[in-house]
């Protein structure tokens, strides 16, 4: 399915804001490949936004979806007190912290309905049953792994591609589940180390992705066995993208460094290191998407306050070495390196 791209480079799905369907349409014209982000969300949104994106390019493109998962046992108290006094300083209140399912199945029935060519999940594998519409209905399924055991799972449930995802990447791991008491939520593995295990027990496309920002890193992981990378900083700061103001300065600034934290959302995702981060880090429940509920207006009243120091700076660990620009002059670049070290390879010969 991403074999025939003119390039091998895909917009990855940034919930939240910073995909845009004109990022999406950009990409796609420019010969890569888009992902739409139908995270966080409604179901009529989300069809107004492939609407939108179908508008703007021809070419096709592709939507993610979050998997549900159970609500939390966690014991949310203190963290709730924390964050209550994050948003008296905005004169907001917080967010009540509450599960829900992400409108997951009035999204499936959109993406079915809109016959989205491409529809990605994250944070689990979608039912067997659901692989089994999507496929009748002519589309490709694609699902998030961070482990060679979830690629398993994966393949089990008649997955149509692997999208292998480092601990390098930005933002949300994949991870099927979050394990309280892990560093991160998980065992841990580099993109290329992920790779290399991955295709050693599958035969399905695999996209890379995780911290990369450079055409070289395309290169890289073409000759580890992908078919295609998978990017998501490397996009923030485009002109078309969605990011706020005051993130895009933090990523310009490029001068605080990356960590994991639930402090956000109540599940491992690596971001720019603020007060947020390093206040609420260590206490903050394994509990999503109840956190994230409970945080998502005081981060929003930051955003418009320009205050960095408690927004989610979603980011990878290279995002320094990220540029900006329009999308196409994005892809240009990417493609420039990417032969360029392609051209470095023949020292092999």
């Amino acid at each position: 399915m991403f074999a025939d791209l003119r390039f091998p480079v895909i917009a990855a799905p940034m919930a939240g804001g910073p995909t845009t369907p004109e990022l999406v349409a950009a990409v796609t014209v420019a010969g890569g490949f888009g992902f739409l982000a139908g995270g966080y969300l409604s179901a009529d949104a989300l069809a107004d936004r492939i609407a939108k994106t179908a508008e703007l390019t021809g070419e096709p493109f592709g939507v993610n979806l979050f998997v549900p998962g159970d609500a939390a046992e966690a014991d949310l108290g203190g963290h709730i007190e924390r964050w209550r006094a994050e948003a008296e300083r905005y004169g907001v209140e917080p967010g009540e912290p509450r599960w829900d399912d992400d409108a997951y199945t009035a999204k499936l029935e959109v993406v079915l309905e809109r016959k989205v060519p491409v529809v990605s999940f994250t944070f689990g594998t979608p039912s067997t049953e659901d692989v089994e519409r999507l496929h009748a209905n002519g589309s490709k399924v694609a699902v998030t792994v961070t482990s060679p055991a979830e690629a398993d799972q994966a393949v089990a449930i008649g997955a149509d591609a692997l999208v292998v995802q480092g601990f390098e990447a930005g933002a949300h791991r994949g991870l099927f589940a979050d394990e309280p008491r892990a560093e991160g939520g998980g065992a841990q593995y580099g993109v290329l180390s992920l790779l290399r295990l991955v295709s050693a027990r599958t035969d399905l496309p695999l996209v890379a992705t995780g911290g990369l920002v450079h055409g070289a890193d395309i290169a890289a992981v073409l000759a580890a066995g992908a078919v295609a990378a998978q990017l998501g900083t490397a996009f923030l700061c485009a002109d078309e993208a969605g990011t706020q103001p005051a993130h895009r300065q933090a990523l310009a600034d490029a001068g605080r460094p990356t960590a994991f934290t639930r402090a956000f959302s109540g599940r491992p995702a690596r971001s720019l290191v603020n007060r947020a981060v390093e206040d609420f880090s260590a206490t903050a429940p394994s509990a999503y998407p109840e956190v994230n509920n409970l945080t998502k207006p005081i981060r929003a009243a930051a955003g418009k306050a320009g205050d960095p120091e408690v927004m989610s700076l979603y980011a990878g660990q290279t995002y320094e070495l990220a540029g900006s620009g329009s999308a196409a002059s994005i892809v240009e670049r990417l493609r420039t390196e990417a032969r360029e070290a392609a051209t470095r390879l023949s020292r092999l010969r």
